[in-house]
């Protein structure tokens, strides 16, 4: 991890929680972490799904993630795949997806089935910060 992205967790300036970003898109990635950042938040990257298990699981512990950004069409593992996996093992992790390709029926599903924002790029960073500060809120709502 680079210092800017683990900055809040060692600075001793205190988090507003620690968000996984996964998108195939180096620029998307850094304007995401670069705008979280601003708003508080610990962020840590990945290109893609197969990378950011590997994010989550390196070390001796896992991650004690509080949201999870990610794309649907990536290399290796689609999105779907991922957001399949993430839910398995981190249920009570809420999702966020972020898409260049928006498809209304899948939005519809993906959000009865309980992400919590469908959000197409390029996101406007407010829409984003209130996407995040809502997942949180629902998250915290739910006793987690």
């Amino acid at each position: 991890m680079s210092e800017s992205k683990t900055a809040g967790m060692f600075s001793g300036r205190k988090s507003e929680g620690l968000v996984l970003v996964v998108d195939d898109e180096p620029d998307v990635r850094k304007v995401v972490r670069m705008t979280l950042e601003k708003a508080g938040y610990d962020v840590v990257e990945a290109e893609d799904g197969e990378k950011a298990i590997e994010e989550i699981k390196k070390g001796e512990n896992s991650l004690l993630l509080n949201l999870i950004i990610t794309d649907i069409r990536m290399p290796n593992m689609n999105g779907i795949d991922v957001l399949n996996y993430y839910r398995k093992e981190w249920p009570s992790v809420p999702l966020i997806v972020l898409t260049g390709f928006p498809d209304l029926d899948m939005a519809t599903s993906m959000l009865q089935h309980g992400i919590s924002d469908y959000l197409v790029k390029p996101v406007e960073a407010e829409k984003l910060r209130a996407s995040v500060a809502k997942a949180f809120e629902q998250r915290e709502v739910r006793g987690f």
